[in-house]
């Protein structure tokens, strides 16, 4: 059978061109390049409300979740549109890169069309690279527990918010986890709103300790839901909503109401079904861009804790040895007599 040819669409007033379009990207199920291409074309209103103005890594599959996969954080300097628009960003390394900031749909696409499936964006806007203005609430389950646990922890997690007087907005991520977002005013570093996240998340923490947790040592966690507050730290991202994520279904990390978390069950959500679900109901993250909270709440949790000998936590591995940072290895390997 000869290949599909190229196509050309015209998108937010941009020439996008589709190549390959019956390259499988999904063999489980047959979804090809033009199906993420659709996909992401039908969760437009979305995609964007995640997307827009954010320095995006793109995780790329050229040849389908069968071949090879990489992170690109830096965008070509050659064959690229003159369109598309870029941010730097810095690395806790403070090297820098320019990565993909996407203005429009068009932007979307172009990534779709270069074999995208997953966009990891930053949470910060590309005129504020290092001012965070999303706080991000990442519930990962411990082997062993189900969706049903950390829904019964996005609850705790609602309670406190509502304690601040907080709005949050939950989604799947595409696998067991819920991610809960929280917009706040841009006017704090990265390590003030990790500070901020991790006061959240041992209050969480306080409330059912039995069943949460914020232990980063796996050997810690027991059977537990884990608060990763790491997910705060600066280059670390998490699949945004409505993006696909790779895995053999074709999972899409969804957009739902705190009144739907109860209910729904990952699979739910896919390339298929979302964009139907968008059409009959809207996006239930519409309204998440309307308020920014005011971190200082949670600033004087942290000065609390701290002041209560709860410290820092160990910053990812790889991150350079941040200021009253604990020792970064695992409690079972610690010599005790090298350590003040």
């Amino acid at each position: 059978m000869p290949k599909a040819a190229a196509e050309e669409h015209d998108i937010a007033g941009h020439t996008v061109r589709l190549s390959s379009p019956d390259k499988v990207m999904f063999p489980s199920r047959g979804f090809t390049k033009r199906d993420v291409f659709e996909y992401y074309l039908a969760a437009g209103d979305g995609i964007l409300r995640a997307l827009r103005n954010r320095p995006t890594t793109l995780q790329r599959f050229p040849d389908g979740l069968d071949g090879e996969t990489f992170f690109q954080k830096r965008i070509p300097t050659r064959g690229v549109p003159d369109w598309i628009q870029t941010a730097k960003i810095k690395f806790p390394s403070m090297r820098t890169a320019d990565e993909l900031c996407p203005a429009d749909l068009a932007h979307v696409a172009w990534a779709a069309q270069m074999g995208t499936v997953v966009f990891h964006p930053w949470p910060v806007r590309g005129a504020a690279p290092d001012n965070p203005d999303e706080l991000r609430i990442d519930l990962d389950p411990q082997p062993g527990l189900g969706f049903g646990d950390v829904v019964a922890t996005a609850g705790v997690v609602r309670e406190v918010l509502a304690d601040l007087g907080w709005t949050g907005f939950p989604k799947t991520s595409g696998g067991r986890g819920v991610h809960v977002y929280v917009r706040i005013a841009p006017r704090w570093s990265f390590v003030e709103v990790r500070r901020a996240a991790i006061a959240l998340a041992r209050e969480v923490e306080r409330r059912n300790p039995e069943k949460i947790t914020t232990a980063w040592w796996k050997e810690e966690r027991g059977d537990r839901v884990f608060i990763d507050f790491n997910q705060t730290a600066r280059d670390r991202t998490i699949a945004c909503a409505y993006s696909l994520r790779a895995n053999a279904r074709a999972t899409v990390s969804t957009p739902v109401t705190w009144d739907e978390l109860t209910s729904v069950e990952p699979d739910d959500f896919d390339l298929r079904t979302v964009p139907a679900r968008l059409a009959a109901i809207g996006d239930p993250h519409a309204a998440i861009d309307d308020v920014e909270h005011d971190l200082t709440p949670l600033l004087e949790w942290s000065e609390r804790d701290e002041k209560a000998g709860l410290g820092d936590m160990p910053y990812p591995p790889d991150h350079p040895k941040m200021p009253g940072e604990p020792p970064r290895v695992q409690p079972s390997k610690i010599n005790k007599a090298n350590w003040s």
